[in-house]
């Protein structure tokens, strides 16, 4: 491919890409990559080039690409009904199926979703009926949402304000006042070696106990956590973390906000990560997996306890004032509908749990000797090696030697496999189709190693 070519030079001088580096690109110092086609675990670029995505885009294309399936029921959709809004009682045989799907395989306690087209709008729209929640209960002091750090929940105001990595904040004027953040669960990077894992786990529950007491529990409304940090690092919480976090929350009447953008629909084996961990949420966040991005959609999970309240509200007020044009689009809840067939049909979340954990346990076979990696980590299709410059002192590389993406672009080049260099740390993230073969993890294990080997030795 010619870098001067015309698609390459509209891209340029045209389009602004989400999370890049702006002035480089458009000076041409960064490739433009046009992908074109795509077919299970593998995308190909219009030069014919075919990759392995151990990403699935962004955590997102579940089911693998190129399902027939889902690209049928989309067209059927939009042939048929390609729109109407969902404003005063209004829906959709797609959207109504989409909702009773979603509800059958949710905590049993769930009683309604909300849907929208991506994880950052879902989470404005849950902080949104937290205050609404509480200014009906006669409580408007009771809004402030306890994030964490190296948290990820999107990147509108709010949503970007519970995000807790700071290239998110930067620049932005970032976090607002009603967000507060506390400690990550992140157990490799404790402060303290000496602690294990149960006095790490006291620790973060004494960290989230001080807080509240510093802010005062009756200004706090909510709590919200990835089951799995995903964007910070892919890192599963320490043994016990959630059920010390719970109690806390539950001692001060905070509402638990589970975003399962990530982990919903089987990326850890279960159908929902509060499952495998024994969450027990107000809300549930939910995206990616709802259509394997096949089309854009989103969902607020609502608990019982909370919709009750919301029917009062509009008993008390009047309509409730909150929705988006694109809440529960036709074409994307078709597509939703069809994913989640495919998913029990094909058995893809078992083939996650069994492929994942296969994938976790070799490469921390591969690597358990390399000097220079401190941290190999992950639960079901997730997984992430985390690369130190001395591995007995947990010594980090400094930031500006940027090991992690020289890593995943070694990858690439040497290996054609897409992975992700995570932000605030040397860190490579795996998050594949569900459809992954363990032929196609082990070339996912072989491409690391001899991608670390050529970047460190």
């Amino acid at each position: 491919m010619l870098t001067n070519d015309q698609l390459a030079a509209w891209d340029r001088e045209n389009f602004f890409h989400p999370s890049t580096h702006l002035a480089q690109h458009a000076r041409g110092e960064t490739p433009s990559r046009v992908i074109s086609k795509a077919g299970g675990v593998f995308i190909e670029d219009r030069d014919g080039r075919k990759m392995l995505d151990a990403f699935a885009g962004l955590y997102c294309v579940n089911v693998g690409y190129g399902r027939q399936e889902i690209a049928e029921a989309i067209a059927d959709q939009a042939r048929e009904l390609a729109y109407y809004h969902a404003y005063v009682g209004h829906g959709t045989e797609a959207s109504i199926t989409l909702s009773k799907m979603i509800l059958d395989r949710a905590p049993a306690y769930m009683s309604k979703v909300y849907f929208g087209l991506g994880g950052s709008d879902a989470n404005e729209t849950n902080v949104k009926l937290i205050w609404y929640y509480n200014n009906i209960l006669g409580r408007p002091e009771k809004k402030k949402i306890i994030s964490r750090w190296r948290g990820y929940h999107g990147s509108g105001l709010v949503t970007g304000s519970l995000t807790g990595l700071e290239l998110f904040h930067k620049k932005f004027d970032l976090p607002v006042e009603q967000v507060i953040h506390t400690e990550a669960p992140y157990y490799y990077r404790r402060a303290d070696l000496n602690m294990s894992e149960a006095d790490f786990v006291a620790h973060c529950a004494a960290e989230l106990e001080a807080l509240i007491e510093r802010e005062g529990a009756d200004t706090i409304a909510a709590f919200i956590g990835e089951p799995v940090l995903g964007t910070g690092g892919i890192v599963p919480p320490p043994a016990g973390y959630w059920d010390a976090i719970q109690t806390v929350l539950n001692k001060h009447d905070i509402l638990l906000v589970a975003d399962e953008v990530v982990t919903g629909f089987g990326r850890l084996g279960s159908m929902f990560g509060s499952e495998h961990y024994g969450l027990k949420p107000d809300l549930i966040t939910i995206a990616k997996g709802l259509t394997s991005a096949y089309a854009p959609l989103s969902g607020s999970i609502v608990g019982e306890k909370m919709w009750k309240v919301l029917e009062q509200g509009t008993d008390e007020n009047g309509p409730i004032g909150h929705g988006w044009t694109y809440s529960a689009h036709p074409i994307g809840a078709a597509a939703g509908v069809a994913n989640l067939k495919l998913l029990d049909e094909l058995n893809l979340i078992a083939n996650a749990g069994d492929v994942g954990g296969y994938l976790n346990a070799a490469m921390k076979d591969a690597l358990a000797d390399h000097p220079n990696v401190g941290d190999v980590r992950g639960e079901g299709l997730l997984c992430a090696v985390e690369m130190v410059e001395d591995r007995d002192a947990r010594r980090f590389f400094d930031p500006a030697k940027k090991i992690g993406p020289q890593v995943s672009a070694a990858m690439l080049s040497e290996s054609n496999v897409i992975a992700r260099a995570m932000p605030q740390g040397d860190i490579i993230g795996y998050a594949p189709p569900f459809c992954l073969s363990r032929e196609e993890a082990d070339k996912i294990v072989d491409a690391t190693v001899r991608a670390i080997n050529s970047v460190l030795g």
